[in-house]
């Protein structure tokens, strides 16, 4: 079911999108072009074909969690609250955001 101008326009309106003629004409052809795309898909019969998760059959090499640095007391944590704006406790203070 093709779009008429009248449509695109109404369509435009709605988006608050501002279109002159040649522009309203030029989004016809291509949301015409794109129902006729998914109405070709939607044609094609995926009986018995299996969802997947990506387009290529690949796996992600994963590795085992190490501890690479231990700070039994805690001087990483010191410097790194030290470029905090504000910290307590070794903990980052942050502003309220729900009140």
């Amino acid at each position: 079911m093709p779009l008429t101008l009248p449509e695109v326009q109404r369509i435009a309106h709605l988006a608050r999108l501002e279109v002159n003629e040649t522009e309203a004409e030029t989004a016809r052809g291509q949301l015409n072009d794109i129902f006729q795309l998914i109405e070709a898909m939607q044609s094609i019969d995926t009986a018995g074909v299996e969802p997947m998760a990506h387009a290529q059959d690949v796996h992600q090499r994963l590795r085992e969690d190490q501890v690479t640095h231990i700070d039994a007391n805690g001087e990483l944590r010191d410097r790194y609250l030290a470029n905090a704006p504000d910290a307590e406790a070794g903990l980052y203070l942050v502003p309220k955001v729900i009140e």
